[in-house]
């Protein structure tokens, strides 16, 4: 069995002590197969938070639902979700990794089924709760099954084998999204699911090892305050701007909610010596807690941008679905190709400090060049961009991952991936939602800018030598102005998020410092 000294060669962490035995802390007869398995549910976990987006219009006209109640559809999925992800740690010991996994993947295969199938508004919403709750066990315990049935060896390169899962997912949903909702049926997004699940459970069933369980004491009060907290920046981000923020009591509601609750939170954990919700060793950790940091921002990075992009493209350079998906595919080959390098120079001791200031200062790199973009750029520039973006992201995420669990003990695996993968679920909730709030609100004011400058009298926007033209039709030529106008403002408004998340990449840098460096180990 495998101790918190038996780390993978060359990743961050205290001095080695004795050698590492490099064996497997769960060995499996066929680790590929497993790997499959794992990556299989994972991948069907991390589809589901974008697949269903592009399929909405088609819900909202299927189910009957109003523009507020078919937001539902999305609100019940993530906030289930984030309120159920602390307690993955809790269960796994309590019931066993092997059990939950298989009975998370099995139920997340059931509640897909049930979606596709719901037949007004208040099943969709309650089947998409569920499916939230059964997935949002299923991203903890995958990563910390790849690491427990691999020797430390090559623990660096089977993590970049899922994170590609967990990078290209996002990517893959609305392209896969679309195209079964033109050529099927929406009810499809959901239906797609069950076959695919259905042989990750097969292999989980078969070959998936079992680790012992342990009877812990369950934080009630702990996770009853954290789960408020969460619910309620779930609520306030999600329904903020639809109730303009504070100038909406319920706003205030969540605000209140979150700040008690989560200092509550705080002090529980610190002063509480009965056994908490979250495993107090995990904060002893610098380089984890540094993590934790370093994916709220690769949250708000990859989700904001995945979140702003498709309907860009779409809106103002007239992209169908299918297109926008294949002009973003190139985004996920720089990730899966640089996760594989990041993945081979760990393997041989290099220190992943400089991989995750080499990725993040590619990530500034490409919000930078984003944030000089145009209604008149090319789609190649928009292509290398994004591959430029996809290497820099790749590099950060393997390479954030093995520093984060270099250190831990494999008891704690479960605990500190639902916890890791919370802080980037959280990150990528701010990040949508402060961006998309922005991109509102620059839109209108770009938009009272420019059209304070074009008037039926004014020559500065027109061609002189076509004036007469366009004064005759009048009206008519204005409202095909106020086309142009919002779609200039649109974009302005686009080029200024890129540069606000060029700036938060920027800022994530001196985090750097506070991990500790990396150290060679035997092997």
């Amino acid at each position: 069995m495998a101790t918190a000294a038996h780390r993978p060669a060359g990743v961050a962490g205290g001095p080695a002590v004795g050698p590492v035995a490099d064996v497997a802390a769960l060995p499996v007869r066929n680790t590929w197969l497993v790997v499959f398995g794992i990556m299989t549910a994972s991948l069907l976990q991390i589809l589901d938070t974008t697949i269903a987006n592009v399929a909405i219009p088609h819900m909202q006209a299927a189910l009957g639902a109003t523009p507020d109640e078919i937001s539902w559809v999305l609100t019940s999925y993530i906030v289930a979700s984030a309120v159920a992800m602390p307690i993955t740690g809790w269960l796994a010991d309590r019931v066993g990794s092997r059990r939950l996994f298989i009975a998370s993947t099995a139920g997340f295969v059931l509640s897909s089924m049930m979606c596709g199938m719901a037949q007004n508004i208040t099943e969709m919403v309650l089947f998409r709760a569920l499916q939230g709750v059964t997935g949002a066990f299923i991203g903890p315990l995958s990563q910390a099954a790849m690491l427990d049935v691999n020797k430390p060896s090559r623990q660096a390169q089977m993590m970049g084998v899922w994170a590609m899962g967990i990078m290209v997912g996002p990517i893959l949903g609305p392209l896969l999204g679309g195209w079964l909702t033109e050529n099927w049926n929406w009810r499809w997004v959901f239906y797609v699911n069950v076959p695919i699940g259905a042989i990750a459970l097969a292999i989980l069933l078969a070959e998936l090892p079992s680790r012992k369980v342990s009877r812990r004491r369950f934080d009630l009060f702990g996770f009853s305050m954290i789960a408020i907290a969460i619910a309620a920046l779930q609520m306030m981000l999600d329904r903020g701007a639809q109730e303009d923020w504070f100038e909406s009591p319920e706003i205030w509601i969540y605000a209140v909610a979150i700040v008690s609750c989560g200092w509550i939170s705080v002090v529980h954990l610190a002063t509480n010596k009965k056994g908490t919700l979250f495993n107090r060793a995990l904060f002893a950790d610098r380089n984890y807690v540094v993590a934790l940091v370093f994916m709220g921002a690769i949250g708000v990075g990859v989700f904001a941008t995945m979140a702003l992009l498709p309907p860009m493209l779409q809106r103002l350079f007239g992209y169908s679905v299918i297109d926008t998906g294949w002009v973003l595919m190139p985004r996920g080959i720089g990730t899966l190709i640089s996760m594989q390098i990041a993945g081979q120079l760990t393997r041989r001791g290099f220190d992943p400090r400089y991989l995750i200031f080499s990725g993040f200062v590619l990530t500034t790199l490409s919000f930078w060049h984003m944030s000089g973009w145009s209604l008149g750029i090319d789609q190649q520039t928009i292509v290398v961009t994004g591959f430029l973006q996809g290497l820099g992201m790749g590099l950060v995420f393997i390479s954030l991952n093995n520093a984060a669990f270099a250190t831990l003990a494999p008891d704690l695996r479960t605990e500190g991936s639902s916890l890791l993968i919370l802080m980037r679920s959280l990150g990528a909730s701010i990040g949508i939602s402060v961006t998309t709030t922005f991109l509102a609100r620059n839109i209108q004011a770009s938009h009272a800018d420019l059209a304070s400058h074009v008037t039926a009298s004014s020559t500065a926007v027109m061609d002189v030598s076509t004036i007469d033209r366009f004064q005759a039709l009048g009206s008519t030529a204005l409202s095909a102005l106020d086309v142009e106008i919002n779609r200039q403002a649109a974009m302005i408004a686009y080029v200024d998020d890129f540069y606000l998340m060029m700036w938060v990449s920027a800022a994530a840098l001196p985090l750097i410092l506070l991990m500790r460096p990396a150290r060679r180990g035997p092997g």
